[in-house]
C-alpha cells in the first residue's frame, strides 16, 4: 500500500471526500460506484467493474435476472 500523506475527518454522517487529484489519478467520476473491502483494521474503496459470476471476466456483461453474465458464459448457458 503507498501512503498519500493525506488525511480526511468523516463528517457527522459517515462522510469522507476524496481529493480531486486522487479521483483523477484513480479515474473516478462523480457517480462511479466503488467497492467497499475491509482488510484487518483497514477500509479498502475499489472502483466498481461489473463482472461475470462464472469467470469474472469484465468485458461486455449483461445483467440477466439480477446477475451479471459475459456473452461467452451466456453462450455456454444457452448450450445446456
Amino acid at each position: 500500500m503507498k501512503a498519500t500523506g493525506i488525511v480526511r475527518k468523516v463528517d457527522e454522517l459517515g462522510r469522507i471526500v476524496l481529493p480531486i487529484e486522487m479521483r483523477r489519478t484513480l479515474d473516478i467520476a462523480e457517480r462511479d460506484a466503488l467497492e467497499i473491502y475491509v482488510d484487518g483494521s483497514s477500509v479498502i474503496l475499489k472502483k466498481y467493474k461489473p463482472s461475470c459470476i462464472f469467470c469474472d471476466a469484465t468485458k461486455d456483461i449483461t445483467i440477466f435476472k439480477g446477475k451479471n453474465i459475459c456473452p461467452k458464459c451466456m453462450k455456454e448457458l444457452k448450450s445446456l
